[in-house]
């Protein structure tokens, strides 16, 4: 029985990261589905587009604590069962793939930035916190969330590498899952990268275009505090999203 224990918890760090929790809350907060309007990306960026910064910021602590849950549960209670750095680093890179090919939502999910915060948080508190300052920074002085994103991804790894022996001790293991998180956001953001070399990327605090702005409609607000992704009609550009 033990043997399958990496297993059932490989298992399960995937089917938590697979609870999207940009439609889960949007569903609790009488919000649009975020897949049916914006990018279509469900994820908090997407779900701010809604009008609810409630939702969006809880969007994003939970996609994050998702990662960063699973990860801890191998950390505080793996030892007792035989589990080690190897079944944390593949529950860790489950638990985001569960978050960007979610089984409970056809296998239709966010780009990930969150969820792959959180299992760094998880592996190590520096490693995140290097990570997140690194994404802060970017977008500070760049104004673009896709490419924060994007270097953050790029320097994980790297940061991971030079921080051996010093705020923390370098697993392979943990080293592959992070790599392959790295190489999987640079594939979500795929769309995000052609549009930074075609100038055509939005900026951070950029006012959304009409046809992503929610509106109720026009014969009355609407009904069970419900709000509505633009019309078909509308002309809407898709934004770059995180997470």
């Amino acid at each position: 029985m033990q043997s399958f224990l990496p297993l059932l918890a490989v298992l399960a760090g995937y089917l938590v990261g697979s609870l999207s929790f940009a439609v889960i809350v949007s569903r609790a907060m009488g919000l649009s589905d975020p897949r049916t309007f914006g990018s279509k990306n469900p994820g908090a960026t997407n779900v701010l587009r809604s009008g609810s910064k409630a939702a969006a910021i809880l969007t994003l602590l939970l996609d994050a604590a998702k990662g960063w849950l699973p990860v801890m549960l191998v950390k505080w209670y793996g030892s007792a069962y035989g589990l080690g750095d190897g079944t944390m680093a593949l529950v860790g890179l489950a638990a985001f793939l569960g978050h960007v090919f979610p089984v409970f939502f056809k296998f239709a999910g966010g780009k990930g930035v969150a969820t792959a915060l959180g299992v760094l948080l998880g592996f190590s508190g520096w490693l995140g916190l290097a990570v997140a300052l690194i994404w802060l920074l970017m977008a500070a002085v760049f104004r673009f969330s896709s490419l924060a994103s994007i270097t953050a991804a790029l320097l994980a790894p790297v940061v991971y590498v030079l921080g051996n022996g010093g705020l923390w001790m370098m697993s392979k293991s943990v080293a592959l899952s992070v790599a392959v998180m790295s190489l999987f956001l640079l594939y979500r953001h795929a769309e995000n990268i052609n549009r930074l070399i075609k100038g055509t990327e939005s900026r951070l605090g950029k006012k959304a275009d009409a046809g992503l702005v929610t509106h109720a409609p026009a014969h009355g607000p609407a009904k069970h505090g419900h709000r509505h992704p633009p019309r078909s009609d509308q002309k809407s550009h898709p934004k770059g999203d995180q997470p």
